[in-house]
């Protein structure tokens, strides 16, 4: 045993004398001098680092807190600047007698201080928001009067009479509004029998009728009058959602008409295609769609930051609490406002294996009723108002819920509630992760939007071609007596036209659209719509533009089946089981908000 520890120690020395002989570190030349200061430094530099990090991380609250005062301060810095230098410019205007008029005032309070103003007033009051009103007053009025008052009008409202007598009041006073202010155009009120029709419709294909909870279909097509009031009808509410059209509008063409790049005499897009193609000839491929790399860039920072999350989250529990419908249908139904059907069950990614059918339902139906914004600038493009697809999409939200509801009735117990989930944090690496991400996502949105157009655009004609063969042999030769898929579906939905408030001299051109929308899709609807619209009335331009606006079409019920069985694939016979139903509801939908639409808007606020 001694030997054997003896012969161990001896061979610890040996290994120890071989490593300090060759190490450079113990080596007495001054190459090894150097590489030992190096060392150290290295070593004192890491600590450094390491230091720093630590000292980040530990006080990363504090820190951020500081940072957005900092910010804060900067902006109000700018924004006084800009009152003093608004006010030197105002006393001028006035010393020279050019009035303002309401024009002027609209444009600066949309474009110039009063934008800037405005939005001072948001960034304080979240800043107020966050720190005092949250915490010292909406908590306290929270608990002590909003909380008693949700309960006390919740039982009133549980008792049949009190809650038939409420929404009879609320129907009469809303019937009534609508008869005064038609009263000079009585033609207005047509869209009324289209609205009637189509909650019939709902009611007689309702899965379930026995089962129908009336609270959420009627609070639904409640919100969506008031948001019609507050963005049709409404002087401030309509000035706003202009507003926010042109921003986006502006915002969506700096993917196409930036500013010169790196010296490049060319813009946006046609830095990487050309000018040929982006400008002067102006290729969908090359120049509206481009746009959907930027948006889709844009998107995913605001989602790695949780801006998306707030922003869907808030409007989803605005609409749980106002209609009562489950948390998760809520939140999606808020997301399709900003995001694609299939991007924003995203957000609900964990909890989706708990939905219900009906669930599953509406969460189809929303994505069918809207459009994405990555998609709004295609339809810019071919002439529509981004005011109208703001707000028709902004309408659908309720309105897609509302209809869901009626159509597919809640029969199981649903087991996502308003406590137990929260929003899906990004799974992003940096905000340059998310970004270039973002942009490179795009490419498949990109690639389906240009294939779809394809394929789909194709196949009708190889239909029309086959029709219009059909009807040769039966004598129809003339051009424009060819029978055609628009042509047939013209013929089919010109009664639902008129009854949503056309004109009936040009129903049969806005049922054919709406077919093309139904039976291709959404692009090729807006691509024949930009090419009729001399055709057709300012109303009707309008009316349109609401009812062609979402993805109910053949190719989305696709997407639809394939995005949310990837999600959860052990739920994918719930997905196709509804899709198809879902895919009516959302087809609808579309329909209810433009007969709305058309309720609402007299001649003098037509706007094209």
């Amino acid at each position: 045993m001694e030997n054997n520890n003896e012969g161990n120690n001896q061979q610890t020395k040996q290994d120890e004398a071989y490593n300090l002989q060759d190490d450079p570190l113990n080596n007495g030349d001054i190459n090894s001098a150097k590489k030992e200061s190096s060392f150290f430094l290295s070593k004192a530099l890491q600590r450094s680092q390491d230091s720093i990090g630590s000292f980040f991380e530990d006080n990363s609250k504090p820190l951020g807190i500081f940072l957005r005062v900092t910010i804060f301060l900067m902006f109000t810095s700018h924004f006084i600047w800009a009152t003093y230098y608004f006010i030197d410019q105002t006393d001028e205007t006035i010393n020279n007698t050019i009035l303002l008029n309401d024009e002027t005032i609209n444009n600066t309070m949309c474009h110039g201080y009063g934008f800037l103003m405005l939005l001072y007033m948001v960034i304080t009051y979240g800043f107020t928001y966050v720190w005092c009103l949250k915490p010292y007053v909406i908590k306290p009025i929270g608990k002590y009067i909003w909380d008693p008052a949700k309960t006390f009008l919740g039982n009133v409202f549980k008792q049949s009479v009190p809650n038939i007598v409420g929404h009879l009041l609320i129907l009469a006073a809303a019937l009534t509004y609508l008869i005064v202010d038609a009263r000079d155009e009585w033609n207005r009120l047509i869209p009324l029998i289209g609205f009637t029709t189509f909650i019939i419709i709902g009611f007689l294909c309702s899965k379930y009728p026995g089962n129908i909870i009336w609270r959420p279909v009627i609070w639904g097509f409640i919100s969506q009058f008031v948001f019609g009031l507050l963005t049709v009808r409404w002087k401030v509410g309509r000035d706003v959602f202009r507003c926010a059209g042109d921003k986006v509008t502006t915002f969506l063409g700096y993917a196409v008409n930036g500013e010169s790049f790196l010296g490049y005499a060319v813009n946006g897009s046609a830095f990487v295609y050309g000018d040929i193609l982006v400008h002067q000839y102006q290729v969908f491929a090359f120049q509206a769609v481009s746009t959907i790399y930027f948006l889709n860039f844009f998107i995913n920072v605001l989602y790695y930051y949780g801006i998306m999350q707030k922003i869907v989250g808030v409007l989803g529990s605005f609409l749980h609490s106002i209609l009562g419908t489950s948390i998760c249908e809520s939140v999606n139904s808020a997301g399709n406002i900003f995001l694609g059907q299939s991007e924003a069950p995203l957000l609900l990614k964990p909890y989706l294996k708990n939905l219900t059918h009906s669930e599953f339902h509406t969460i189809c139906a929303s994505g069918f009723a809207t459009v994405s914004g990555t998609v709004l600038a295609a339809y810019i493009s071919y002439g529509a108002k981004a005011e109208h697809l703001i707000t028709a999409t902004v309408m659908a939200a309720p309105t897609a819920l509302a209809y869901s509801k009626l159509m597919y009735p809640e029969t199981e117990e649903i087991k996502n509630t308003k406590k137990s989930i929260s929003l899906v944090e990004s799974d992003f690496k940096s905000v340059l992760d998310a970004a270039s991400k973002g942009a490179s996502e795009a490419t498949m949105i990109v690639f389906n939007i240009i294939a779809n157009l394809i394929a789909f655009i194709a196949f009708i004609y190889f239909v029309n071609g086959i029709l219009g063969w059909m009807g040769q042999l039966c004598g129809y030769m003339n051009e424009d007596e060819l029978w055609s898929v628009e042509e047939i579906m013209g013929y089919i939905l010109t009664p639902i036209a008129y009854i949503m408030g056309v004109p009936w001299d040009e129903c049969r051109i806005v049922g054919r659209l709406i077919g093309v929308k139904m039976m291709v899709n959404e692009f090729a609807a807006f691509a024949q719509f930009s090419s009729l619209k001399e055709l057709l009335s300012a109303r009707t331009q309008v009316i349109t533009t609401y009812a062609i606006v979402g993805f109910g079409n053949p190719g989305s019920i696709g997407l639809m089946v394939s995005a949310l069985s990837t999600l959860v694939p052990e739920k994918s016979h719930f997905v196709t089981a509804v899709v198809f139903r879902a895919y009516i509801c959302g087809t609808i939908v579309c329909l209810l908000t433009a007969s709305m639409a058309a309720l609402l808007i007299p001649e003098d606020l037509l706007d094209i």
